[in-house]
């Protein structure tokens, strides 16, 4: 339930600003906090990946282990992604999204959109919402 009203309130905010849309150079620091948060799921080590997460985000998972649930069963392609690559990083309207490319163990492609945030720990996972597939030119 959790998962959907988050990934409601992240799609209506990408929607409303998709016309405010600027890709933006690549920011090494984001790409090895969501690269960490990956790793220590691979690891199962919920604990570390909750430590990437958003203030926000721990305030409504409110520990560790509800967060590793809703992952697994949520983005079981975040838990156990066969492949990661970053494909961009985008602005809405001062919103930050880091474009990702997760391959999963059946050799499924997932787009996924990871909103970051930085706090005085360094950057955040603020939220994680399911992309379409980009558009291939014909």
């Amino acid at each position: 339930m959790l998962r959907v009203v988050l990934a409601g309130i992240f799609a209506v905010c990408l929607t409303v600003m998709a016309h405010a849309q600027e890709v933006l150079a690549p920011n090494p620091e984001i790409e090895a906090t969501i690269a960490g948060q990956f790793d220590a799921f691979l690891a199962e080590d919920v604990v570390t990946a909750w430590q990437f997460a958003s203030p926000n985000i721990q305030r409504i998972f409110r520990d560790a282990e509800t967060f590793g649930r809703m992952v697994e069963q949520g983005y079981p392609m975040v838990w156990a992604p066969a492949q990661v690559d970053f494909i961009d990083l985008q602005s809405f309207a001062g919103i930050l999204v880091q474009r990702v490319q997760v391959i999963d163990q059946a050799g499924i492609a997932h787009y996924l959109g990871y909103q970051m945030i930085q706090t005085d720990d360094g950057w955040k996972i603020n939220g994680v919402q399911i992309l379409p597939p980009p558009q291939v030119a014909a």
